[in-house]
């Protein structure tokens, strides 16, 4: 376990719970700050390391989960893999494409299972709603958070959108024809929140709005198909769909609601299971280098198209005015 802040902890967490299960060691954990790394291998019962380097010459490993921040992925993981190291690389995969390329070059290269740790796709209601998947023609997605000083290096399309890019890619399994995108900075730096149309070259259409500056937490994805409206909620783990069943002769369709069975599981658990299975199996995981590719290519042209609307509107200049003005 490469990194154990808040989100890297819990990794250590649901690995510990893992071992109780099945044949399974968390054998170290690394850390820049030698007293978290140390704090948390004593509340999970494993070993502390400061570096890399120092727990590869210390122990002996087969995989590792890489939650550092993004600006470290490349250099961490590819040091693992090299070192015949199977990785999980939380999201986003890279700071820029070419570092993600370099990263499914070398995870080639040495024949390593390397997964992209997009959580939602283990997310129990996104499960249950693929057996409904026909063809969806559109999306709406929300996913809103009130703001916290976590993260902040990153803008929301980084930091929270890319969840639902990952889920919205995988359903749809079509390229991007259009899309146009706004967003602004509000309590940050970096943009907070953000809008974006996408059409796909099927036709699909999708919508997604995200922010870290709203009053609740939502997070929801709605989808139409034909004959079938269908609403996932993310933070609830429930599905909820609208069949419509055409009748005998001209009378009216009947629209009839049901819920999909949901298995309830911790989505964390579910994805690191589906790594350590992949690991096990030599198996291709289920959320590849490539899919993490594919969510930050789409993420990185929303943030150059909101980038290219700011100056358009000339937002920048326009906020500092509003704060002049105050």
């Amino acid at each position: 376990m490469v990194g154990v802040g808040a989100f890297g902890r819990n990794h250590a967490r649901v690995f510990r719970g893992l071992a109780g299960e099945q044949p399974l060691e968390l054998v170290a954990v690394v850390d820049g700050d030698p007293a978290r790394a140390t704090a948390v291998a004593a509340e999970f019962g494993t070993r502390a390391y400061s570096s890399v380097e120092a727990m590869l010459a210390a122990e002996k490993l087969d995989a590792a989960v890489v939650a550092v921040p993004t600006i470290a992925h490349l250099e961490v993981a590819r040091h693992l893999m090299c070192a015949g190291v199977d990785v999980m690389i939380e999201k986003p995969l890279a700071v820029n494409l070419e570092q993600a390329d370099e990263l499914i070059a070398t995870a080639k290269q040495h024949g390593r299972v390397a997964q992209v740790g997009h959580l939602e796709r283990f997310n129990p209601a996104v499960r249950a709603t693929l057996p409904l998947i026909t063809t969806p023609m559109f999306f709406e997605v929300h996913r809103l958070s009130v703001f916290t000083p976590r993260s902040l290096d990153v803008d929301v399309v980084l930091d929270l959108m890319i969840h639902d890019l990952d889920v919205v890619l995988s359903l749809v399994k079509s390229e991007v024809r259009d899309l146009h995108a706004a967003g602004l900075p509000v309590l940050s730096p970096n943009v907070d929140i953000a809008n974006v149309r996408i059409e796909f070259e099927t036709g699909c259409v999708a919508n997604f709005t995200a922010s870290r500056v709203s009053t609740e937490r939502v997070r929801k994805l709605r989808f139409f198909q034909p004959y079938q409206y269908v609403s996932v909620d993310y933070s609830r783990r429930d599905v909820f769909s609208l069949t419509v069943q055409p009748s005998e002769g001209h009378g009216v369709p009947e629209v009839v609601p049901s819920k999909p069975a949901v298995v309830p599981e911790e989505p964390l658990k579910s994805e690191l299971k589906s790594f350590v299975n992949a690991v096990r199996e030599r198996s291709t995981p289920e959320v590849t280098l490539a899919d993490g590719r594919r969510a930050l290519a789409l993420a990185l042209e929303i943030q150059r198209q909101i980038a290219e609307h700011t100056e358009r509107a000339h937002l920048r200049e326009l906020m500092s005015r509003s704060l002049v003005s105050r």
